[in-house]
C-alpha cells in the first residue's frame, strides 16, 4: 500500500513533452559526450562529420547552447546512437551524474552569492573530489532551505493545502480506501469506537509493536524505530482517550502512505494533513459514518456531538471529519472554525462560500472573525456544557452554525464551530433556534470601530500594552522535522533499544 498517494505532488508530463519544451541542456551534454568519448571521437573529429565548429560542440556539451533539431539528428548519426537516447532524462553515468549537479549548483544564485570561483568539472578531477565538492553543495543548499522556513513560509504553505481541500471538498478518496481496509482487516466490526487493541493489531499486521514510555522526548507527540519495529507513545492520561489512537494512527500512517523524509517545510505540512486525515478514517471509516450520517440526515436530526459520542472521538475530530464526508456524500456544503477566546482564527475550511476573514497573502491564520459570529457569541453564553446555534446574516448570505466551547491544554478557551448555508440548516438539530445577528464584515463599521461615543471619550488618551506573539517574529524550528531535537530523540532510541 506504499507509494503513490492521491495529496503529493509531482509532475506528470511525458519525457517527450518535457524535452521537445524545456530540455535539460545540461543532461543532453553530457550524453553527448558520453556517447562521443565512447565512439573514440575528439571534439574537431565530431565537428567535421556533422559540420560544426568544435568550439559550438563544446558549448553544447557543456550544456549552454542548445542545438538545433538538425545538428541533433546529424550528432546522433555521427555517434551512432538514436536522438531520444540524446535526449533521455538519465545521466549517462555516476561521474556525469555528479558532474551535472556540481554544474547546477554552481549555476545557482546560492553559489553566486559565496563569490567562489567555479570548480571545471573536468575528467582530471579526482572522482572522491567530486564527490565531496556535490555533498558540500547539497549541505549547504539543505541548510538554506532550512533557514528561510518563516512564519511567512509557513502561512503560504498552510494557505496553498487549505485552497486544494477545498477544491477537493476535502475529501481523499485513496486514504479513505487504505483506511477502511486495514481497519476491518484488524477487526473493526462496524460497531461504536475504534478500541486501542484493534489500532495495536494494525500495527502488528505492518510489523509494529506499540510502547508506552513516560520519557518520551519532549519535542515529539511520538516516535518510531523503525529498525527494531516500535511505536513509542506517552502513557494514556485519560483512560480509552480519543487521543493516543489518533497518535499511533498516525504514527502508523507514515509507513503505510510511503513517506519519505520531508524536504520542505511544506511537504512536511503535506504529510501531517495526510497522516491526520488517515488516522480520522480510520477512527471514523467511511461507510460506517456514511450511513450514521445519511439516517440522521433522512431523520433530520444531524447533530456533531452525536457523532463525536457515536465513534468516541473528541468534539474537534468529529467537526473535521464531517468536512470530509458531508458535502461528497450528503451533498451539503459547509464550514468549520476553531477559534480562540481571543477571537483570532486558529484554523478553518469552507468550501460553502463563507468569507472567511484574510490577510493579504490568503492566509486565515490568526486573523479575527466577526465578533457577531457564533464562534465568537459562544463565548458569552453562560451554560456551555452543549452546542448552542445561530443563524447569521452576511454578505455572502444567512449561515447557520452550531458551536461547542472547550479548553485546550494551555488553558486558554476555544470553539468549535460547523455551519452550513441557510438552505441546508434544515437537516440539523437546531435549525429552529431564534438566535440571530447579522455581520456586515470586512466593513469596519461592523465590528472592528468602537461606539462613536467610546470613540469620543477614550480615543488618544488609552495606551495598552499588546500581548505579544512571538511566533510573529520566530523563525519555524530548524531540521527535517520541524521542532524535533535530534539528540533527544537519538539518545531516546539508543536507551529503549532492544539489546542483543
Amino acid at each position: 500500500m506504499a507509494g503513490a498517494v492521491p495529496y503529493s505532488k509531482g509532475s506528470s508530463r511525458p519525457v517527450e513533452a518535457t524535452t521537445a519544451e524545456t530540455p535539460d541542456l545540461i543532461t543532453l551534454g553530457r550524453r553527448i559526450r558520453h556517447a562521443r568519448t565512447a565512439r573514440g571521437l575528439t571534439l574537431e573529429a565530431l565537428g567535421e562529420r556533422v559540420g560544426s565548429a568544435p568550439s559550438l560542440l563544446s558549448l553544447v556539451e557543456n550544456g549552454r547552447r542548445e542545438p538545433r533539431l538538425s545538428l541533433l539528428r546529424a550528432i546522433a548519426e555521427a555517434v551512432g546512437v538514436g536522438v531520444p537516447d540524446l535526449l533521455a532524462d538519465e545521466p549517462p553515468s555516476r561521474r556525469a551524474e555528479l558532474e551535472i549537479a556540481l554544474e547546477r549548483a554552481q549555476r545557482g544564485p546560492l553559489f553566486g552569492a559565496l563569490g567562489l570561483p567555479p570548480i571545471k568539472p573536468s575528467q582530471r578531477l579526482p572522482m572522491p573530489v567530486l564527490e565531496q565538492v556535490v555533498g558540500l553543495h547539497a549541505e549547504l543548499a539543505r541548510r538554506e532551505e532550512e533557514a528561510i522556513a518563516t512564519p511567512e513560509e509557513a502561512r503560504r504553505a498552510n494557505t496553498e493545502l487549505r485552497h486544494e481541500r477545498e477544491e477537493r471538498d476535502n475529501h481523499l478518496p485513496q486514504l479513505e480506501a487504505i483506511a477502511e481496509e486495514l481497519t476491518f482487516k484488524a477487526g473493526y466490526t462496524g460497531a461504536g469506537a475504534l478500541t486501542h487493541r484493534t489500532v495495536a493489531r494494525m500495527a502488528e499486521q505492518l510489523g509494529f509493536t506499540i510502547l508506552h514510555v513516560d520519557d518520551l522526548p519532549r519535542s515529539a507527540r511520538s516516535v518510531t524505530d523503525l529498525e527494531h519495529g516500535r511505536i513509542y507513545l506517552p502513557p494514556a492520561s485519560i483512560p480509552g482517550g480519543h487521543g493516543l489512537r489518533s497518535l499511533a494512527l498516525q504514527a502508523i500512517a507514515h509507513r503505510v502512505l510511503g513517506h519519505e523524509r520531508p524536504r520542505s517545510y511544506a511537504e512536511f505540512l503535506r504529510q501531517r494533513v495526510e497522516i491526520t486525515y488517515f488516522a480520522a478514517s480510520c477512527l471514523i471509516p467511511q461507510s460506517v459514518a456514511v450511513e450514521f450520517l445519511a439516517r440522521r440526515k433522512r431523520e433530520k436530526d444531524l447533530a456533531v456531538e452525536d457523532f463525536r459520542d457515536a465513534f468516541g472521538v473528541t468534539h474537534e475530530a468529529a467537526a473535521m471529519r464531517l468536512t470530509n464526508l458531508a458535502t461528497v456524500h450528503l451533498g451539503i456544503p459547509l464550514h468549520f472554525l476553531r477559534v480562540g477566546d481571543d477571537g483570532a482564527l486558529f484554523r478553518g475550511y469552507a468550501n460553502d462560500g463563507l468569507p472567511l476573514p484574510r490577510d493579504v497573502t490568503g492566509a486565515i491564520e490568526g486573523q479575527l472573525v466577526c465578533r457577531w459570529w457564533a464562534g465568537r457569541e459562544a463565548f458569552t453564553r453562560r451554560d456551555r456544557a452543549t452546542e448552542s446555534y445561530q443563524y447569521t446574516d452576511t454578505p455572502a448570505g444567512t449561515f447557520w452554525d452550531s458551536v461547542q466551547t472547550g479548553t485546550g491544554a494551555d488553558g486558554r478557551q476555544f470553539s468549535v464551530t460547523v455551519g452550513v448555508p441557510y438552505a441546508h440548516a434544515k437537516w440539523f438539530r437546531g435549525r429552529d433556534t431564534h438566535v440571530r445577528h447579522s455581520s456586515t464584515c470586512p466593513d469596519p463599521a461592523c465590528c472592528q470601530r468602537p461606539p462613536a461615543d467610546l470613540a469620543e471619550r477614550w480615543e488618544g488618551v488609552a495606551w495598552p500594552s499588546a500581548r505579544m506573539h512571538q511566533q510573529v517574529l520566530a523563525a519555524l524550528p530548524r531540521g527535517a522535522f520541524p521542532g524535533v531535537d535530534d539528540t533527544e530523540v537519538f539518545a531516546f532510541l539508543q536507551q529503549h533499544a532492544p539489546t542483543d
